[in-house]
């Protein structure tokens, strides 16, 4: 019998895709844009689109609220980087521009950049605030993961 079908907003354009789980590895794209959806990059979000995406997606999130400005943001970037890579396609990465998007900043209540929040199953399961390197971004997704199992 085939898995339930996942849903996933792409983060690109916000349209919500269903596919089969074990289509995740295959390098979905998403049917209105044509945006990869699983691939191990980073999308740039807005409030609206992290929002959707929380409710609906079947997939774990785990969002960098930073800000250009900040050192320690633009030193981990390239730490993410890595880390999306490595926990992709099973979690997906985002960021928001704090300073673009202050929205963000005051529904989460940011007390401190870089500051990653892991969303899974439609709710906030995990926060860590401080540049990090990939290794001990992945170990935080690991560890808020397993408390779901």
């Amino acid at each position: 019998m085939p898995a339930d079908p996942l849903t996933l907003t792409c983060l690109a354009c916000g349209r919500v895709n269903r596919l089969a789980p074990d289509r995740l590895a295959q390098g979905p794209r998403c049917g209105a844009c044509g945006a990869a959806i699983a691939d191990g990059s980073i999308a740039d979000l807005d409030l609206a689109t992290l929002e959707r995406a929380v409710a609906r997606d079947g997939l774990p999130l785990l969002v960098d609220l930073w800000a250009p400005w900040c050192g320690p943001c633009r030193a981990m970037a390239p730490e993410f980087a890595a880390a999306a890579r490595a926990l992709a396609p099973g979690v997906r990465l985002a960021r928001i521009d704090t300073e673009r998007h202050p929205d963000a900043a005051v529904r989460f209540a940011v007390r401190g950049i870089p500051l990653l929040i892991l969303f899974a199953a439609g709710r906030e399961r995990a926060r860590l605030t401080g540049a990090r390197p990939a290794r001990e971004i992945a170990a935080f997704v690991e560890e808020g993961l397993a408390a779901l199992a």
